[in-house]
């Protein structure tokens, strides 16, 4: 079966830096499930896979703009450590919270704690960077009804 739109595919990957640094692999663990065109991996990546086989492998570099964007400075900001007070060990890479002017949620990461002062970094942990991918095709079938109605797999930790 081929990858395309609606289909579930199940993939092993190895993600890596441009300095050939593994960031995440599947080696190991059961496959990564998916469903083809509806935003569940990265569109570089998703793009590349469209019209793979079962048994097919391929490399892909996927572009800052075709993962998680560029790294925007603007996203890193102090905060009076007085605001971090609510919050219990308090560390570095941990993850929080964060709402913008119109209420929406977001997640910035603690990249450095001062006496005074918290530095967070809204930036996904990966952008700016182009990432090189190996991936392997396992397994493509015809999404469920319910799967495409809460547009992901449904595998057995699923809570539905």
């Amino acid at each position: 079966m081929t990858i395309k739109k609606d289909k579930v595919v199940e993939m092993h990957y190895t993600l890596k830096s441009d300095s050939g640094e593994v960031i995440d692999t599947s080696k190991g663990n059961d496959p990564m499930p998916f469903i083809q065109g509806h935003g569940n991996i990265i569109p570089g990546l998703e793009r590349a896979l469209e019209g793979m086989n079962v048994g097919e492998s391929c490399d892909v570099s996927v572009n800052p703009e075709d993962a998680y964007g560029a790294h925007h400075p603007e996203a890193i900001q102090d905060i009076p450590m007085e605001a971090m007070k609510s919050i219990e060990n308090l560390e570095l890479g941990m993850e929080l919270q964060s709402k913008d002017d119109q209420g929406n949620v977001f997640i910035v990461r603690v990249k450095e704690i001062k006496e005074d002062l918290v530095t967070v970094d809204a930036n996904h942990p990966l952008a700016g960077q182009t990432l090189h991918f190996n991936v392997s095709i396992e397994n493509v079938r015809e999404a469920t009804k319910d799967e495409l109605n809460h547009g992901h797999v449904h595998t057995s930790s699923c809570s539905h």
